[in-house]
């Protein structure tokens, strides 16, 4: 039974970009603090599959469909939460896409679509589910950021631009919806060992640069942020409002 300041039991939590890497751990680590968990993805079977494998491990799991990109999918996915009477309580922006380009080589095209994943859908989202939690007084975002939401590295300007965004548009949030019983919060994760970031753990110069750089000498591990995104999502953090919280092992702390 989870401590009572960290239950989330009859809490529902949608998570988008979930069905695998962060957002699969995130999901996780809801649902053993008691949460139902909507999963989403852009592909519809593999969403489907993923619920399975929730289900299997004993969590309350649904999962829906949609592209972050399309806000009529957006608009119509709330309308049906609202017709199925199904509340989010929990939202978790962890959709994200990197390119890697020097910017005078860069497409605008090739821009545009890390912003609109990156950023405009955690707006979007974001919009949708704060206005029912302020109609409600109560409710939790957390919207994954990054170290690049405080530090630029060459080749990756449009990520590096749409987390430092996305850490604005979380305070926001907190400025508009804070006195409404909404917390929004953000997770700067540091150097994390996903399939994202499987060319720079397999580059032996980037995994030195990493190791070299983080106090903690080492990459995170996904599981090391679940706790982080529990206490956000908890009644642990019902006075914390607008906030990063970094957690990359001392990167942020150190020059």
């Amino acid at each position: 039974m989870p401590n009572s300041m960290f239950d989330l039991t009859g809490r529902t939590a949608l998570i988008t970009g979930s069905t695998r890497g962060l957002g699969r751990a995130f999901a996780e680590g809801l649902g053993v603090a008691g949460a139902k968990v909507i999963l989403n993805g852009t592909d519809a079977a593999r969403v489907a599959a993923a619920v399975d494998e929730m289900r299997a491990l004993g969590h309350q799991a649904d999962g829906i469909a949609f592209d972050v990109r399309d806000e009529a999918a957006i608009l119509a996915t709330f309308e049906r939460f609202d017709a199925d009477g199904v509340a989010i309580d929990i939202l978790v922006n962890n959709a994200g896409i990197q390119w890697r380009k020097p910017m005078v080589d860069l497409p605008t095209a090739e821009w545009q679509r890390v912003i609109d994943i990156n950023l405009t859908s955690a707006f979007v989202i974001g919009r949708e589910a704060g206005k029912r939690m302020v109609a409600r007084g109560r409710g939790k975002i957390i919207n994954i950021c990054s170290t690049t939401s405080l530090l630029a590295r060459a080749t990756i300007s449009p990520y590096a631009t749409s987390k430092g965004g996305l850490k604005m548009l979380t305070q926001q949030m907190a400025a508009e919806w804070a006195g409404s019983g909404v917390q929004a919060n953000g997770i700067a994760p540091g150097y994390i060992i996903t399939e994202m970031n499987d060319a720079l753990v397999n580059n032996p110069d980037f995994d030195a640069w990493v190791k070299a750089r983080t106090p903690s000498k080492r990459w995170g591990l996904p599981e090391e942020i679940v706790g982080t995104v529990v206490y956000l999502a908890s009644p642990a953090s019902d006075y914390v409002n607008g906030q990063l919280i970094s957690v990359d092992g001392g990167m942020t702390a150190v020059v």
